[in-house]
């Protein structure tokens, strides 16, 4: 084969990815099941297991399971220090995730390949760098965390722990919005990128920490005070546990919250 035809096959090839890929994504979507009722063993555990769940309207509730079938599937679920996963453990942690793209479909999560769970907190070996160039190693505890675009690691006891007492706390949701702003590099806690969110996000970031530096009790998590990653993470999770309050409290962040999700869990 000359070098002209082997670099306009390339050529080609390159030309043609993109549409393999989304006939690739219809084709996937073609072979989802049609649901018409939560299969029985799904719905049983989630209904013991998961607050969220039961106040779920029924008609979202059946869509988000459609997806949590697939979530499951396709997405591996590794045991660690000694943990079995078991189906519930897959069914209550897909359910929450594919709760937040249930209007925006699976390929939010198509770089995700696995979830790690853990018996407990586990412990991370992290660097920080302050503002001289200093590092200084540290141990972390952690409940969760969303390593990259691949990984997704949870406490499952944290896990079944969300949505057991009135402070908007569930470790799933947060992690799993982590994973969404990774996957879109960082856009959706970038207090830069000019637009009404954004400004909003900054306003209100800038807002948590003044209030926790003068030491008063706020809504939201004082952790979101970390940076403005943390504090997407932490008013995602307010939204889905606590929306009323949210909205009550910090219309404006509710209000876009509902737009990026395109949910309204204060109606539930």
């Amino acid at each position: 084969m000359s070098q002209s035809r082997s670099v306009l096959l390339l050529l080609c090839l390159l030309l043609l990815t993109p549409l393999w890929i989304q006939l690739y994504r219809l084709w996937r979507r073609r072979r989802r099941p049609t649901l018409t009722a939560v299969p029985a063993a799904w719905d049983d555990n989630l209904r013991r297991l998961s607050p969220l769940y039961r106040r779920t309207p029924a008609e979202l509730r059946l869509q988000v399971v459609t997806l949590a079938l697939d979530f499951v599937a396709h997405k591996r679920f590794v045991g660690c220090n000694g943990l079995q996963v078991e189906p519930r453990m897959q069914q209550l942690i897909a359910y929450q995730a594919c709760l937040l793209i249930a209007h925006r479909g699976l390929d939010c999560y198509a770089e995700l390949a696995s979830i790690l769970l853990y018996p407990g907190a586990f412990v991370v070996e992290q660097q920080h760098v302050d503002d001289a160039g200093v590092v200084t190693a540290a141990r972390n505890v952690l409940s969760g965390q969303a390593i990259d675009v691949m990984r997704v690691v949870l406490s499952w006891p944290d896990v079944l722990a969300a949505g057991g007492a009135d402070d908007g706390y569930n470790v799933a949701i947060h992690e799993f919005a982590h994973h969404l702003d990774h996957a879109l590099d960082g856009r959706l806690s970038a207090p830069d990128s000019g637009n009404r969110w954004h400004e909003l996000l900054e306003r209100e970031y800038h807002a948590l920490c003044d209030a926790v530096d003068a030491g008063e009790a706020t809504l939201l998590d004082p952790y979101g005070s970390e940076d403005p990653a943390e504090f997407f993470a932490v008013a995602t999770e307010l939204f889905i546990e606590l929306p009323r309050e949210l909205r009550a409290r910090h219309p404006q962040l509710y209000h876009s919250l509902q737009a990026i999700y395109r949910l309204d869990p204060a109606t539930w």
